[in-house]
């Protein structure tokens, strides 16, 4: 139980922040919210040694029992090493956000309520083994990040960027959601674990390649994969503390997440491993290549991070054909490997870079890298920590980079290797993509580091006078600037502790334990094709940055019209536009049209599902004989119905439809249901009643001059709805698609709700919430009427004391 409740320790601890915020004033709100992910990030740590064993634990909190939905907490290699990341990296992201925002002029209490949120929402996409609830963790990171990319909402470019990410992650989302269900379909439950077991037997399903097709869909939205990564670079307008936590280790990562967990349900179709590798290559390579046109600093980084997700991607990708591979090669088995550990590499290094851009926008007042330069002397720490981090973005040693960047060139290397899945051909130019797109890495790196901190500097295009950040500030890239030399020497220790369980979690068809996880990680491996191809990349990076202001101008040449984000926007602007045009052309404020459109849409609805469904039958087998007197009360309620529609003074109308109403109850009598009439009778009494009271008020029915024209759709409309009520009774009576719930009731309203009187216990117990509702709809009208009341007699009081 304590597992599960770890997931909502940040939620429940957004409760607290705005009263802290409001009575500690002088205490910046951050140091309170620090607690959270470093105890969290400990209690977690406490797991490391059992799950790098192989222990897997697992903890349940039913939610809704009736429709099988609880809240799984499930703690494997892959869920921990998350895990650790959110917490981790949380805690220092907050620790640097203490610094970085003002408490007297942000609104500290939204922006921490809006990080914890998105925290719990983080740990319970990554620990959930239930299909719907995991969709329930996703889409609340969709929302809480909403809110952290807007969080400076008095600016435009915050709430756009806000709303286009959540836009696109949102329907990607609803796309996953129909994934799983036809995983559910196809398996018969929504627990990850059981699907992982049948997975074989999924394959050949119908419904397998859409299940695959719309998982995806969802992961490549929310990882930023081409061609849905435009939202990222838009992000950027968040808080610099946001933009290190949401795209260096957490939301972008959800999407690689996904794909990790579910790679051994998919792994097993062509369809899988080529859409995997190849839209992560081309991600790569498109990031990396934009990357270079881009002059504001957390743009550089932010079409890194869509190159460097793509990188991982293709990783799990290829880590999917080991689940095909034989003995006579082998390489391809760490590609899963290469892919956690570039994961973690990618969070040290990406998450001190963006601080470092933070830091030097706080201090120079700027972050468009045109207007930087010459700041290595003035800045020095800022420098060595940007140096360290964009040195190992670009593959090079001694960094944690360098070691991921060596096993994913082998991996691309390695598929050419397979004669299956179409590897032999096309398969072939993986390797070519993914050198290409090492060299604008390389080349993006060095741009990011060194034209920021060398080169002239330019003091009368800086709005401040630039000086080192605080140390506060500095404490969090230093740590990770540290981990990411400390990797570069220890990367066993840190594969045997996180990467290979991780790695078994993602391949468990090939490896029982973590520690069947045969893989050893060195910096030398000899002279070999991905040291030629390394050298290649530094070599032809070198000179293509030297001479990046002679080629840099090519991307001018790309026209505006045809990008990606182009596009969107058009969409956008005509999806407003249309829809706009379409609701002023429905929305009349006339009540009668909008009831001819509901009128006709259930109409429509209704009638054509009973033939299509075949659900019409008309059988009187059984039905009572219709008595004299019946017929009698039928004439007489159509008189009366007659009579209100025609009448020409309100007196006469009143009486009509009393008669109407009483004439009901008649029936309820005649059909032995005198809870009924009794209610019926009470009703109508006091309908008319208060008729008679409000008599005055009521609009005259005056003669009237003209005869109102008889309109064909109204009464093709009225027909359609008087035929889809008749064929709904006849429907009904004659035919019952699933066991009446009547006979329930009669067995079960006594010994389960100790009464006598079915009607009444229907109402209060079976229908319990729903009489609640319906009173507390009273009680809100009630309420109102007295204000309204109140208000009144106020107003007349002060028009009494005035004069």
């Amino acid at each position: 139980m304590l597992q599960v409740l770890y997931i909502f320790i940040p939620m429940l601890a957004a409760i607290l922040v705005p009263f802290l915020y409001k009575r500690m004033k002088n205490i910046h709100t951050g140091w309170f919210v620090l607690a959270v992910p470093a105890t969290l990030a400990v209690i977690y740590a406490t797991y490391i040694a059992q799950v790098a064993e192989g222990e897997v634990f697992i903890a349940e909190l039913p939610w809704i029992p009736s429709l099988d939905i609880s809240i799984v907490s499930y703690l494997d290699g892959l869920s921990l090493l998350f895990s650790l990341l959110i917490t981790g990296i949380g805690s220092l992201v907050v620790l640097y956000s203490i610094f970085y925002l003002d408490k007297h002029k942000e609104k500290l209490h939204n922006f921490y309520v809006y990080l914890l949120l998105f925290m719990s929402a983080m740990l319970g996409v990554v620990q959930s083994d239930h299909l719907i609830t995991l969709y329930f963790f996703w889409e609340l990171t969709s929302i809480s990040s909403f809110l952290l990319i807007g969080y400076w909402y008095n600016r435009d470019a915050s709430r756009f960027g806000a709303l286009k990410s959540m836009m696109i992650t949102v329907g990607g989302g609803l796309m996953m959601l129909g994934g799983f269900v036809l995983l559910y379909l196809m398996g018969g439950t929504y627990s990850i674990r059981e699907l992982i077991v049948m997975a074989p037997n999924l394959v050949d399903q119908p419904l397998f390649t859409w299940s695959l097709v719309l998982l995806l869909l969802g992961a490549f939205t929310k990882s930023a994969q081409f061609p849905f990564y435009i939202w990222l670079p838009d992000a950027m307008e968040a808080p610099t503390p946001v933009s290190a936590y949401l795209h260096s280790a957490t939301m972008v990562k959800a999407g690689i997440y996904l794909v990790a967990r579910f790679t051994p349900i998919f792994a097993a179709s062509e369809l899988w491993v080529w859409l995997v590798t190849g839209v992560g290559l081309l991600t790569l390579f498109w990031g990396s290549f934009f990357a270079v046109k881009q002059t504001d600093l957390k743009g550089i980084l932010a079409f890194s991070t869509v190159s460097q997700l793509g990188l991982i991607m293709s990783l799990l990708g290829a880590s999917a054909v080991a689940f095909h591979a034989n003995d006579t090669v082998d390489t391809i088995k760490f590609a899963a490997y290469a892919a956690i550990f570039h994961l973690i590499n990618h969070a040290t290094f990406k998450g001190s870079l963006f601080m470092i851009a933070g830091i030097v926008d706080h201090e120079t007042g700027t972050r468009d890298i045109r207007k930087l330069g010459g700041l290595m002397s003035i800045m020095p720490i800022s420098f060595t920590v940007a140096a360290i981090g964009s040195l190992s973005m670009a593959g090079l040693p001694p960094f944690n980079g360098f070691l991921s960047k060596e096993m994913f060139l082998t991996a691309m290397l390695a598929l050419q290797k397979f004669e299956f899945f179409g590897f032999e051909t096309w398969g072939a130019l993986f390797p070519i993509i993914a050198w290409i797109a090492s060299i604008f890495t390389f080349i993006y790196s060095f741009y990011f580091v060194f034209r920021t901190f060398n080169g002239n500097y330019k003091p009368e295009q800086l709005p401040h006078k630039p000086h080192e950040a605080p140390m506060g500030m500095l404490i969090s890239p230093i740590l990770l600037a540290a981990l990411v030399v400390i990797i570069f020497f220890i990367p066993n220790l840190i594969g045997n502790t996180f990467v290979k369980p991780a790695v078994q979690a993602i391949q468990p068809f090939l490896y029982d334990t973590p520690q069947a996880v045969d893989i050893h990680v060195s910096a030398w491996h000899g002279i070999n094709p991905e040291l030629l191809m390394t050298i290649g990349i530094i070599i032809i990076g070198v000179l293509l940055f030297v001479a990046l202001p002679k080629w840099q101008g090519i991307y001018q040449r790309f026209p505006q019209a045809f990008t990606l984000n182009n596009a969107y926007d058009k969409i956008m602007q005509g999806l407003g536009v249309g829809l706009n045009r379409l609701s002023r052309r429905y929305m009349t404020g006339s009540m009668r049209h909008y009831l001819l459109y509901m009128f006709s849409g259930i109409a429509i609805i209704v009638i054509g599902s009973l033939f299509v469904k075949d659900a019409f039958s008309l059988s009187f087998q059984g039905a009572s004989p219709i008595r004299p007197y019946e017929l009698i009360l039928i004439v007489v309620l159509l008189i009366g119905t007659t009579i209100t529609i025609l009448a020409k003074s309100r007196l006469t109308a009143i009486i009509g439809l009393g008669a109407v109403g009483y004439t009901v109850a008649l029936f309820f009598v005649i059909f032995n249901a005198p809870d009924l009439a009794l209610t019926q009778l009470v009703i109508e009494t006091i309908s008319v009643a208060l008729f008679l009271l409000a008599f005055y008020h009521l609009p005259k029915l005056g003669k009237r001059e003209e005869r109102m024209r008889f309109q064909l759709n109204r009464a093709i409309v009225s027909i359609a709805v008087g035929v889809m009520v008749t064929l709904v009774a006849l429907s009904a009576h004659s035919q019952k698609l699933i066991p009446s719930i009547a006979k329930y009731y009669e067995e079960t309203v006594y010994s389960l709700a100790g009464g006598g009187n079915i009607v009444n216990v229907i109402l209060v117990d079976y229908r319990g919430f729903d009489t609640l509702f319906e009173i507390t709809v009273l009680g809100i009208a009630g309420m109102a009427i007295l204000a309204m009341i109140k208000l009144r007699m106020n107003r007349k009081e002060k028009t009494h004391e005035n004069k």
